[in-house]
C-alpha cells in the first residue's frame, strides 16, 4: 500500500507551497490559454481575456467564500473572525461561478463585447479548469464520498495511488472528485468536438450546453458527498441549484432559439480583429 500524498509540494523555511495551489494555478492558466486561442478565431482580442482574468479570478474566490459562509452562517455567526479565514478551507465552486458570471457581464458591458459569445468561448476552459481542479481536492483528501471498501475501489480498476489516497484515517471513501472530473472530461470532449460544426450551435449555446452538462454531473455526484451544504437541514444546496440551473438553461435555450434567433457561434463577434479601443 502506497503512502498518502503530501499536501505540500515544497517548502521555503516556514512557508510551504501546497499542491492544491499549484494545481489551481495551472487550471487557471489552462482556461486562459484555451479562451485566448478560441477567442482569436471569434474576433476577440487576447487582452480582453487577460483583463477579464484579473478581475474574475480574485472576485470569483470572494464569491466562492461568500456562498460557503452564507450556507454555514450558524457557525460563522458564532465565529465572525473565521469569515475571512479562507486558508482554513471553505469555498464553494457554485459561488465562484456565479461571481465570475456577474464580473463577465459587467466586463462585456464596459468593453462593448457580446456576452453570450464570450461565455461560449470561456466555458470550455472553465470546464477544463474544474476537471483539473478536482485533483487538488484529491491531494487534500477532501470533497470525497461516503465510506466504501477496498474491494469496491479495486473493482473500478483505479490506479494504486488513487486507492491509497482514498484511505483516510483507516477508512476508504468514494472518490467523488474522480467521478466529477471524469464525467466532466466527457462533456468537455463533446463540446470541443462539436462546437466548430457548421450550423450546430447558436451563440450562447456552447455555454448553455456546459451549464446543463455540469448541472447533471454535479447533481448526482453531490448525492454521494459527505461535505454538502444544506438548507433546512435536509436539502443539499448544490443539488437544488443544479436542478434550477438545468431548467433555467433549457428554458433559455428554447427562448433564444424561438424568440431571439441569435447568430451562429461560428459567425464570431462581427468585430474586425484586431479592433481599436478608440
Amino acid at each position: 500500500m502506497l503512502l498518502a500524498l503530501n499536501r505540500n509540494a515544497f517548502q521555503f523555511g516556514n512557508f510551504s507551497v501546497k499542491w492544491y495551489g499549484i494545481i489551481m494555478a495551472i487550471a487557471i492558466i489552462l482556461a486562459t490559454w484555451m479562451a485566448i486561442s478560441e477567442g482569436k478565431k471569434r474576433q476577440i482580442m487576447p487582452d480582453d481575456f487577460v483583463d477579464l482574468l484579473l478581475w474574475a479570478v480574485p472576485l470569483g474566490y470572494v464569491g466562492a467564500r461568500i456562498y460557503y459562509v452564507i450556507f454555514e452562517w450558524p457557525y460563522y455567526a458564532q465565529h465572525p473572525d473565521q469569515i475571512i479565514a479562507i486558508w482554513n478551507g471553505g469555498i464553494a465552486i457554485y459561488g465562484g461561478l456565479i461571481a465570475g458570471l456577474i464580473v463577465l457581464l459587467i466586463f462585456c458591458y464596459k468593453r462593448m463585447l457580446p456576452p453570450f459569445l464570450m461565455l461560449d468561448i470561456i466555458a470550455p476552459g472553465v470546464m477544463a479548469a474544474q476537471i483539473l481542479g478536482r485533483w487538488g481536492n484529491f491531494v487534500n483528501q477532501e470533497a470525497h464520498g461516503g465510506p466504501t471498501t477496498l474491494h469496491f475501489l479495486q473493482s473500478l480498476h483505479l490506479p494504486e495511488f488513487i486507492i491509497s489516497q482514498m484511505r483516510i484515517n483507516g477508512v476508504y471513501y468514494q472518490p467523488t472528485f474522480l467521478y466529477e472530473s471524469f464525467f466532466n472530461l466527457i462533456g468537455l470532449i463533446l463540446i470541443l468536438s462539436l462546437r466548430h460544426r457548421k450550423h450546430l450551435f447558436k451563440q450562447g449555446e456552447v455555454f448553455i450546453f456546459y451549464v446543463m452538462w455540469y448541472s447533471v454531473v454535479r447533481f448526482f455526484v453531490e448525492g454521494l458527498r459527505t461535505d454538502s451544504l444544506y438548507i433546512f437541514g435536509m436539502i443539499r444546496v448544490s443539488q437544488a441549484l443544479s436542478v434550477i440551473l438545468f431548467i433555467a438553461a433549457l428554458a433559455l435555450l428554447i427562448y433564444r432559439r424561438v424568440k431571439v434567433k441569435p447568430k451562429w457561434y461560428l459567425d464570431g463577434s462581427g468585430l474586425k480583429y484586431p479592433y481599436s479601443r478608440d
